[in-house]
């Protein structure tokens, strides 16, 4: 059993304890099991994300997927068609709880981007994040800002103190350069990643950094580590969908770190997550991928004329307007809409009206997203 030690969650927890943690708290015969399954099930979607003709097709419809998700977490809700029908409007039309998952999927990219460039992940790419999650300009939560994490459940114990983070800029601070120096240095740290990612992401949600969006920010983290240590190339892995079904698991293993020292049960938590959202991944690129050629060839074989490229386009989300459509081949607005008709009338999409602009939603691909 771990080692109990003194904790109050009304105190700022100044003592967070440093990267890394004791090895005999980690590296069990049941996390070395788990880590296992995990690496397979990640390799399994690596290797499958490769043999895509057109892989930045998949990997936009996947980080939608990924962006609602997450927002979910936080109790940031969406239809999916309000969620589809906003990807076609410009972000000065944006509205609701819609424009939180593209801000979700906007700052995910641009933690992808920031990674590419610099192949290190620091306090400034993750201020970047955070704040295109929360549309501000601040960064570190500032030492006057009395943030503490309370319960979410809407009865008695509703709204009640579970957790303080560290509080002060210098503290906060010395806590992340810890935590990036452990993410970044594979030789000082040599631990398996999927053991960094575990561990890191209970570390940052511990820092708790900012006034607001930690969980969204800790989310895209995990997700960076996992293309910087080259086991997945694009940011394809759905880890969201299981926190959402397990939550209670999530926020209970959380707290058993910071109060019982257990990192073992939530090491094998996100191993098992990493696991069971790899293959649900995978499963989801296989059935995406065999619609896009069935439709490929329905279009191929009535409409020659339309290229591959077009149908491509049919697949990055499931609404799409004909000026979405033009390129060096389709060069008018005439011509996309004739072709997106055409379209219709092979039931391949249906057209509906938003605002002043009629859009064409892909009816499967979006049957398809929407199971769970």
């Amino acid at each position: 059993m771990s080692k109990q030690f003194k904790y109050d969650r009304n105190i700022p927890f100044d003592n967070l304890p440093l990267l890394p943690p004791p090895d005999e708290n980690i590296i069990t015969i049941e996390v070395l099991k788990s880590l296992n399954d995990a690496n397979k099930a990640l390799a399994e979607l690596k290797g499958l994300a490769r043999m895509l003709p057109n892989q930045a097709m998949l990997v936009n419809t996947i980080s939608l997927r990924e962006a609602k998700a997450s927002t979910e977490i936080e109790n940031i809700f969406t239809t999916d068609d309000e969620l589809y029908k906003s990807l076609t409007l410009n972000s000065q039309e944006l509205k609701g709880n819609a424009k939180e998952v593209l801000f979700y999927r906007q700052a995910l990219w641009t933690g992808v981007k920031n990674l590419e460039a610099n192949k290190q992940i620091d306090s400034d790419v993750i201020i970047k994040i955070y704040r295109e999650i929360k549309q501000v300009n601040d960064g570190i939560r500032p030492s006057q800002t009395a943030t503490v994490v309370k319960k979410r459940d809407r009865g008695l114990l509703g709204g009640t103190v579970v957790y303080t983070p560290p509080r002060g800029i210098k503290i906060i601070k010395a806590k992340l350069n810890n935590l990036f120096d452990y993410i970044n240095d594979d030789e000082t740290y040599d631990y398996d990643p999927l053991i960094k990612l575990a561990i890191s992401h209970y570390q940052f949600e511990a820092i708790h950094p900012f006034r607001d969006g930690n969980g969204r920010t800790g989310r895209i983290l995990s997700i960076l580590m996992l293309i910087q240590k080259g086991l997945l190339e694009f940011p394809i892995l759905y880890l969201s969908a299981f926190i959402i079904k397990e939550k209670d698991d999530y926020y209970n293993l959380l707290n058993s770190v910071t109060t019982r020292n257990n990192w073992k049960a939530w090491i094998i938590y996100m191993l098992k997550a990493v696991e069971q959202t790899s293959l649900y991944t995978i499963n989801k690129i296989e059935e995406i991928d065999n619609l896009f050629n069935t439709t490929l060839e329905l279009i191929s074989n009535k409409l020659p004329h339309i290229r591959k490229e077009t149908v491509e386009l049919l697949f990055e989300q499931p609404y799409i307007s004909p000026k979405r459509l033009i390129d060096n081949n389709i060069k008018s607005l005439n011509t996309a809409k004739k072709y997106l008709n055409q379209m219709e009338l092979l039931g391949i999409v249906s057209s509906t009206k938003i605002g002043k602009e009629i859009v064409y939603l892909n009816i499967d691909l979006y049957n398809l997203l929407s199971q769970d």
